[in-house]
């Protein structure tokens, strides 16, 4: 086979196929491969006509279809099925040769494939890749890791195909190794907190406001005009207007209450855990995903009691409704900032050099969280790249001076009601362990002294301290 393609995608199910389709559409041509031959087969038929396909049959023609240096995108189920993959093309590419895993693995795996790959010549990268179907097809935002060298041949190609905002395209080269399937990790963490948070205002504005979904859907229309424009807000709208054609009902109200989750939530807070980074909103609205599935646990609590009820007049519904979006706003900007500060651990951790502002930038467009407020994000890092957190920048720090007492009285008025805001509580409560002058920290490190002699650390004189607990005058020792 006489190789004439500039990339090759294997693995095509609706991502793969989207994807090749994408960089057809762009005019590469593009080679194609599936482990079922049918499925190969059955796109270039339907699609044939967007672009030029390579159809091959088997792993040996897909590498001769390719042009030097090889660019091979791997688009399968994350873990051992990509091992497997990784493992019958390695051997048939050349020093030089990259891989492309475009699925969502840990970014563990990504280190290790990388590690091992490069020691035989071969580029390997871990490209996140968000945007869902959709966006694979019309322009993803595009994360990708790996050697700068890669990224060189690779990145115009997906400069190329990637969403655009404002004319700049929605990929970079985001760092070595794993850091870009970790950058990609973080973004579906904070997807799930965004998520939540949603979830939490509207079920505040229905439950204590005793708003329709109907109504609410006008809310979120409303605010998605303002500081709250995204994606999220626009389809959260539209499920909530939508009326469920069998009962005529509203179609919020005939399905099950019980939330899916693919993981990349649960990597985001296991990772975070040891990487000692809070997340604390992202980690509530992955907790509530679970508490959510537990058919058994929330039959048991069913019936217990809970907070007061009273109507509201519409005077105080409006007020409230303006505070469940001062709330929603500041706990969304502490969510993210929770997310940035763990790339900058792990960025540490790591040794990567990630930027940022650059990140921001990229998800602005063609991503499920992309947003107005991400172009803010990406003007204060560009204004000091430097910035430990969001609220050193003053716009933000000012956004949540004036949520203060709106933020705080919509908890509380959800603690006397008895529904729950994890998220948006996690979030207040992060900020207020964060501005806090003194925490009940040195508490802890007192007990873990008494039962373990661990030690602790003194606020007037340096070094390790450890007081004899078991003893009369209870004397304190430095270790």
């Amino acid at each position: 086979m006489q190789a004439t393609a500039q990339i090759g995608v294997t693995g095509l199910a609706v991502m793969g196929r989207n994807l090749a389709r994408n960089f057809a559409r762009h005019g590469y041509t593009v080679a194609v491969h599936n482990r079922t031959p049918a499925r190969t087969k059955a796109l270039v038929e339907e699609f044939g006509h967007e672009g030029a396909f390579v159809a091959a049959g088997s792993a040996e023609e897909f590498v001769a279809a390719l042009e030097r240096p090889r660019r091979l995108m791997i688009m399968v189920q994350a873990g051992a099925a990509t091992d497997a993959v990784i493992e019958e093309f390695a051997p048939l590419l050349e020093p030089g040769d990259m891989i492309i895993d475009g699925g969502n693995a840990h970014f563990a795996d990504t280190r290790r494939r990388e590690r091992s790959l490069r020691e035989r010549g071969i580029h390997f990268v871990g490209a996140g890749v968000s945007g869902g179907e959709e966006g694979a097809l019309n322009g993803p935002s595009i994360m990708p890791g790996g050697s700068p060298e890669s990224y060189a041949s690779l990145g115009p190609m997906f400069e190329k195909i990637s969403a655009k905002v404002d004319g700049e395209p929605c990929t970079t080269h985001v760092g070595t190794d794993g850091a870009g399937h970790f950058v990609k990790m973080v973004h579906n963490g904070i997807e799930y907190a965004d998520m939540q948070l949603i979830g939490e205002a509207y079920d505040l504005l229905r439950q204590v406001a005793g708003l329709s979904p109907a109504a609410i859907a006008e809310i979120f229309r409303d605010w998605n005009k303002g500081r709250l424009d995204s994606y999220l807000i626009e389809i959260t709208a539209e499920v909530l207007s939508h009326v469920d054609a069998a009962t005529g009902r509203p179609f919020v109200d005939v399905v099950a209450d019980a939330a899916g989750q693919k993981g990349t939530g649960r990597w985001t807070v296991q990772t975070a855990l040891e990487l000692g980074s809070p997340v604390t909103a992202i980690a509530q609205a992955t907790f509530a995903r679970a508490a959510s599935g537990q058919s058994a646990l929330r039959h048991a609590y069913r019936g217990l009691p809970g907070g007061t009820s009273w109507d509201l007049t519409p005077y105080e519904a409006q007020r409230f409704t303006a505070q469940v979006e001062q709330a929603l706003y500041a706990s969304k900007v502490i969510a993210y900032d929770q997310g940035w500060k763990m790339i900058l651990d792990a960025a540490e951790e790591f040794g990567w050099e990630i930027d940022l502002g650059a990140v921001a930038k990229i998800w602005r467009g063609g991503c499920i969280i992309r947003a107005a407020f991400l172009d803010r994000i990406r003007a204060a890092y560009a204004a000091d790249p430097g910035l430990v957190s969001l609220l050193s920048d003053t716009g933000f720090a000012a956004e949540i001076k004036d949520a203060q007492v709106p933020w705080r009285e919509v908890i509380a008025t959800a603690a006397r009601r008895g529904v729950p805001v994890p998220a948006f509580s996690a979030a207040l409560s992060y900020y207020d362990s964060l501005r806090a002058d003194r925490l009940p920290a040195a508490l802890t490190q007192g007990q873990r002294d008494y039962f373990g002699a661990h030690t602790y650390r003194r606020v007037d004189r340096e070094g390790s301290f450890h007081t004899l607990w078991g003893t009369a005058d209870r004397a304190e020792t430095q270790a």
